[in-house]
């Protein structure tokens, strides 16, 4: 016969602890989630992107874009409220657009961070021209 010592638990698993989520976690969340909407042509006003285009060529600088350009959050406990800038492409309606971006972000961050959306405020800050050039594509050009 043995005895069972050990201590005994009561309450379910997920009530002993504290879980933590960095505000980068809900940024990079709501960053791709805002990208995968159709019309999104990308996040960041022109010069957040130029300045990122020029920070991704330096050396020991990462890889590929920064998944948090053009997201700024404020993450609680139980809440989080999201602010987007986006540049839409042309032709395509930007209130349709922010409303997917709205329920593409709301649906990602309640689902993989477990926090409330309060609020995604969404600035469109240009729209992409089918004869435009991307930054990074004039500069790539230029070397």
């Amino acid at each position: 016969m043995t005895e069972n010592t050990g201590l005994r638990h009561s309450g379910a698993p997920k009530s002993r602890g504290r879980t933590t989520i960095a505000d980068v976690v809900v940024e990079k969340i709501a960053g791709m989630a805002a990208r995968d909407v159709r019309g999104v042509h990308a996040l960041g006003s022109g010069f957040a992107r130029s300045m990122g285009s020029v920070r991704e060529r330096m050396p020991g600088a990462g890889s590929g874009k920064s998944a948090t350009r053009g997201v700024s959050v404020e993450v609680g406990e139980l809440q989080a409220a999201i602010d987007l800038e986006i540049v839409v492409d042309y032709g395509v309606s930007i209130t349709d657009v922010a409303g997917a971006v709205r329920e593409s972000v709301i649906s990602a961050v309640e689902r993989m961070a477990g926090r409330d959306v309060v609020e995604v405020n969404i600035m469109v800050s240009d729209v992409k021209l089918p004869d435009e050039e991307d930054e990074g594509e004039e500069r790539q050009r230029i070397q």
